[in-house]
């Protein structure tokens, strides 16, 4: 099972300013609203590299330390916030969006590792099919309701980060554990986790809480990557059909 991965929220959004005039409420929204829409172009871009490092994965049979996956736990995290690192440092520029792809080729060279035994069920291709759609399902429901809402959830943040913490540290001890059912409970609390931060992520933009749109993108990235990642764990454990 791939590791949950979120970056820190940035909830460095103004406080006491007072609500803005009509007049200058206009300009705001059309800003808001251009991040929005350069979010999800960019986005839809992203899932290219995604599907590319996900074919070439399994055709390589792809793995990160093998024998070691405590080692290959660690060097994951570090290649991913190395990436994150750059990407922060860089989002005001091209280069920005160059990083932002290669990490979702990296991210999609790690799905393969868990598209491999899943395309090994009987069932494999429509596990995929039914966790994309799911994933779809999701997105489009998150996207809805941040656009219905409009209302601030930058309190949301801390409390979904929190969440994302516990289930790296559980998920780190299930490499030792090895226990189905804890399995199967991370991937549900993590699926919750994961659709929660859609609609928070998609509502900062909407707000103006989130105004670059290529860390906008990474951070909705990790939501629709992390939801259709546990998604897919819990149809294999649940409904694979092996031989």
């Amino acid at each position: 099972m791939q590791p949950e991965l979120k970056p820190v929220p940035n909830n460095d959004s103004s406080f006491g300013r007072g609500a803005p005039t009509w007049e200058t409420a206009q300009p705001v929204a059309s800003d808001a609203q251009k991040v929005l829409r350069n979010t999800y172009l960019l986005l839809a871009l992203s899932m290219v590299p995604t599907v590319i490092g996900a074919i070439l994965g399994v055709q390589l049979n792809f793995s990160f330390f093998p024998g070691s996956p405590v080692i290959g736990f660690v060097v994951f995290l570090a290649v991913a916030f190395g990436f994150f690192y750059g990407i922060e440092k860089t989002k005001n520029s091209p280069l920005g969006v160059v990083l932002l792809l290669g990490f979702t080729f990296f991210m999609g060279l790690m799905l393969s590792r868990m598209l491999v035994p899943i395309l090994g069920l009987r069932n494999g291709g429509s596990l995929i099919a039914y966790a994309f759609g799911g994933t779809s399902i999701v997105f489009f429901a998150m996207a809805t309701l941040a656009s219905t809402i409009k209302k601030d959830l930058t309190g949301m943040g801390k409390f979904l980060f929190a969440g994302v913490i516990l289930l790296l540290v559980a998920s780190f001890a299930n490499i030792f554990l090895q226990m189905p059912a804890m399995m199967i409970a991370i991937s549900v609390i993590a699926i919750a986790i994961f659709s929660a931060y859609m609609l928070y992520d998609i509502n900062r933009v909407i707000t103006g809480g989130e105004t670059n749109y290529i860390t906008a993108t990474l951070a909705i990235y990790l939501d629709v990557y992390n939801v259709f990642v546990n998604l897919l764990s819990l149809l294999g454990i649940l409904g694979g059909e092996r031989d």
